[in-house]
């Protein structure tokens, strides 16, 4: 007892708030998002420690880059739990090559296992996680360019894309989903040949960065006849400014001149939405992420069981200003 109680005292230098209520916990998982000041990460956690209080013995952690999408910054934040002895790793992976050649080839040394959720690793790195948990990503972008359609004015329409990093695998599926569904098909940047054509300097990367998904929205807006603009994540709408900042806009983008498309559904977005500051957004389910991503690597590590499926999807949801108060739970 008193060796388990020094080793708590090591793990006490990181911040207090960031663990479960599970004081005596022989295991720890450390739950690493894209960026940490992310409430979308924060439900994915909530998830980790709603399984944590099923069970006796586990603590879940939470962490991450503090500000945006910084590939360097995650493989030093797994690094550092690795060589802690960190008994297991919920991911979401930003760049996969960086991620495993930086950290998960140690993690694998020292058999340490993990589950990605949210971003998988890339098909070629599968062997360095047990499972993915999360959407699947490319009908996630699939669903994202259907919904568009009903937007449609011009032929070609213009749509312009804003996604997060360049490498970040979950988001690149989205856009080739959001693509095959608007080339019927095809797939490639759409270039008008079927009714769409993908707006001058798009997609439009952010790094994860809010200031800069806002402003590059912004420029988009101003222009005379703004392209539709479709987002693969929250970025801008993530933005506390994007309420006050977008108000000029509202009634251009009731009546349909305006459109913007986003993917998840926090409740910043919901608020967003429900104030016809946003035209449609399309969710997924984090918490259940996180809740389902603890249990798998628990029964792995406490009693050996590997996970049935190398991914495990789970499904989004629709929301628009007819249903904005009941289409989803944030918690």
């Amino acid at each position: 007892m008193k060796i388990r109680f020094i080793y708590l005292l090591g793990w006490s230098l990181l911040p207090l708030l960031v663990y479960s209520s599970n004081v005596f916990a022989q295991l720890t998982f450390a739950l690493i998002g894209k960026t940490k000041n992310d409430s979308f990460y924060e439900q994915s956690f909530k998830g980790c420690q709603a399984f944590s209080r099923t069970v006796s013995d586990l603590t879940c952690i939470y962490d991450g880059a503090d500000d945006y999408q910084d590939v360097r910054t995650q493989v030093l934040i797994v690094k550092e739990y690795i060589n802690k002895g960190i008994d297991g790793l919920l991911i979401s992976t930003t760049d996969s090559n960086f991620l495993v050649s930086g950290a998960l080839e140690l993690a694998r040394e020292k058999g340490i296992p993990i589950i990605t959720f949210d971003s998988d690793l890339l098909e070629k790195h599968h062997k360095y996680r047990l499972a993915y948990v999360g959407t699947n990503n490319f009908d996630f972008g699939v669903a994202l360019g259907k919904a568009a359609k009903q937007f449609k004015k011009q032929d070609p329409q213009p749509i312009c894309i804003q996604s997060g990093h360049r490498t970040t695998p979950n988001l690149n599926k989205r856009i080739q989903g959001v693509r095959h569904a608007l080339s019927e098909g095809k797939g490639g940047k759409l270039d008008g040949s079927s009714g769409w054509i993908e707006y001058d300097r798009c997609p439009l990367y952010t790094m994860g960065r809010r200031d800069d998904s806002l402003s590059q929205l912004m420029t988009i807006l101003d222009y005379k006849q703004p392209p539709i603009f479709l987002a693969v994540a929250g970025f801008a709408q993530f933005n506390p400014e994007y309420l006050t900042k977008l108000l000029p806009y509202k009634q251009r983008i009731k009546n349909g001149i305006i459109t913007i498309l986003s993917a998840d559904t926090e409740q910043i977005q919901l608020k967003a939405l429900s104030n016809n500051l946003s035209s449609m957004n399309i969710g997924q389910k984090p918490y259940e992420m996180g809740k389902q991503s603890a249990e798998l690597l628990y029964h792995y590590v406490k009693k050996g069981i590997k996970p049935l499926n190398s991914e495990y999807y789970l499904d989004f949801h629709y929301c628009n200003q007819s249903n904005v108060a009941t289409c989803t739970v944030n918690y």
